[in-house]
């Protein structure tokens, strides 16, 4: 029997998208991401050791996003998509296996690496694919998607982190942890990957990233389309770790919080399943989205009540929505064969301006409520949302 080629076409874009929502699912389904920083004050490190880790965390995955991005490019996608993972896995065994301060920081640097190793390695992958089956117009969607369940994972992994733990403490949450990193591997093998090789041009990692880069300089649309997606992603992205924060300084009781968080994320799980429909709002309702999410971002943090928490959420929703269309129009600007490499040039330019933001926060939080400094990091995505609207004639997507 002969398939039809809208019949194979459907068959392959329905195995590749369950394939990608099933590995993003599993790459953020950690165990040890509620506790582990409980983990090594059990050990007995100081805060300042701890805050050293983090450090060590984000310097490893600053250092190696660009290059893995074009050895993304210059090998096989899907060999690094399946690698990154297994760093991960015996980073989370060496914390649980050796609790001490050595083994924490190695730990941190192979999870540095292996996030390095699937970041724009993923992203590239999923728009080749999708492109070759001849649904690119879906990657919103399906982008949108895998937010979705990455989110859901995260959520899920908080969720059975205490009874895990209650019947099993460290050891059982880090093998919960390595065990979701197997599968993920294990699911990466079964990736489609159909794109040329770019070693049979002759080309290396190396000079893939410098023609990447080169692109970047001599393209005013590709450069502009790469600089939006860290002017959408890093801010809200910062903000996040401070939504605990805000929440308590509402007044509710401790015990509250964690439900407003869950508010917040379901909010923001529920914007990434509107992708697609979003796509359509071009550049100009993609600034007023931002606008619109920065003011309710400023209202709901400003109000200093538990309602405008849900406003904080439905802002990080926009957000949410309006980082996947960034990325949307970056993956449209850029060819197959430099794509890894400006995804993660994006999402360098994303981790540096998180930090910015991080130390942001701390130099405006030593005099200002948490409220006032949330009203305040509102204002880049107002400005943000002004240029996208005077620059839409020259960024129109083609």
């Amino acid at each position: 029997m002969t398939l039809s080629p809208t019949r194979v076409s459907t068959t392959g874009i329905r195995r590749l998208t369950t394939t990608l929502y099933g590995y993003a699912f599993l790459d953020d389904f950690v165990l040890l991401y509620p506790v582990y920083a409980l983990l090594f004050a059990d050990t007995g490190m100081s805060l300042w050791q701890i805050s050293s880790l983090f450090a060590l965390w984000s310097i490893t995955a600053v250092v190696l996003e660009v290059p893995s991005g074009a050895l993304a490019d210059a090998v096989s996608r899907r060999l690094l998509l399946w690698i990154g993972p297994l760093f991960n896995a015996v980073g989370f065994a060496l914390w649980v296996i050796v609790p001490a301060y050595w083994a924490f920081a190695l730990g941190f640097v192979l999870w540095g690496v292996g996030g390095a190793l699937c970041s724009g390695s993923f992203e590239a992958l999923a728009y080749d694919e999708l492109d070759r089956l001849g649904a690119a117009d879906r990657y919103a969607r399906v982008m949108g998607r895998v937010r979705a369940a990455r989110l859901v994972a995260t959520m899920a992994a908080i969720g059975l982190a205490g009874p895990v733990f209650a019947l099993g403490g460290y050891p059982m949450v880090g093998a919960g942890s390595v065990l979701a990193c197997l599968l993920a591997a294990a699911v990466a093998t079964r990736l489609p990957e159909h794109r040329t090789r770019p070693e049979t041009r002759g080309d290396g990692w190396w000079t893939t990233l410098r023609t990447g880069l080169a692109v970047v300089r001599q393209d005013r649309s590709v450069r502009g389309a790469l600089l939006l997606v860290p002017a959408v992603a890093a801010v809200w992205g910062a903000l996040d770790e401070y939504t605990p924060l805000l929440a308590r300084d509402t007044g509710v009781a401790e015990t509250t919080v964690p439900y407003l968080i869950l508010l917040v994320w379901t909010l923001v799980t529920a914007a990434s399943l509107l992708t697609g429909p979003a796509e359509r709002l071009g550049t100009t309702g993609t600034a007023w989205l931002l606008a619109g999410s920065a003011l309710a971002l400023a209202v709901g943090a400003a109000s200093g009540t538990p309602a405008g928490i849900a406003l904080v959420g439905l802002a990080f929703g926009g957000f949410q929505l309006a980082e996947v269309l960034a990325d949307v129009r970056l993956q449209h600007r850029i060819d197959e064969s430099r794509r890894a490499t400006l995804t993660s040039v994006a999402s360098l330019g994303t981790e540096l301006v998180t930090v910015a933001t991080f130390g942001a926060y701390a130099l405006l939080g030593t005099t200002a409520a948490h409220s006032t400094v949330f009203a305040v990091l509102a204002v880049p995505y107002l400005v943000t949302a002004l240029v996208l609207a005077r620059d839409r004639p020259a960024t129109a997507r083609p």
